[in-house]
């Protein structure tokens, strides 16, 4: 009957679950990182030059998405995380279009460079099209 209640009983029950736990946590972990990559590989970027001060708005029909940035005293900017697809790309100043990009293909885990760089009148013609 001591043998029921002894600790020594218990001992190979308990390493078979200890390593049991230990395989879970390290597939959980790999589970996750697996995640993390494939979100990694499966986005893009849009850059390039603009007006500084400006606005640049990139949008997407294909994933009804809208998403504004600022374009810095430099002159540039820096779309990232965007799906693969293809975005329509416009500069605003005082939000007003100044020029329009349609059709920028975003390749996965890659960048696609749009320079919005206007001058004058040039803007608004190419913001019409």
């Amino acid at each position: 009957m001591n043998a029921l209640f002894s600790n020594q009983a218990c001992a190979p029950r308990r390493s078979v679950i200890r390593t049991m736990a230990v395989m879970a946590v390290v597939g959980a972990c790999a589970a996750a990182g697996s995640f993390a990559v494939q979100a990694a590989e499966t986005t893009g970027r849009i850059f390039g030059h603009a007006p500084p001060g400006s606005t640049v708005v990139i949008g997407s029909d294909e994933y009804a998405i809208q998403r504004s940035f600022p374009v810095n005293d430099e002159g540039r900017y820096l779309a990232t995380w965007l799906p693969v697809g293809v975005y329509t790309v416009t500069v605003l100043d005082n939000g007003q279009p100044l020029a329009r990009h349609p059709s920028v293909q975003i390749y996965v885990d890659r960048g696609s460079r749009v320079d919005l760089g206007c001058a004058g009148a040039r803007c608004r013609e190419v913001a019409a099209n």
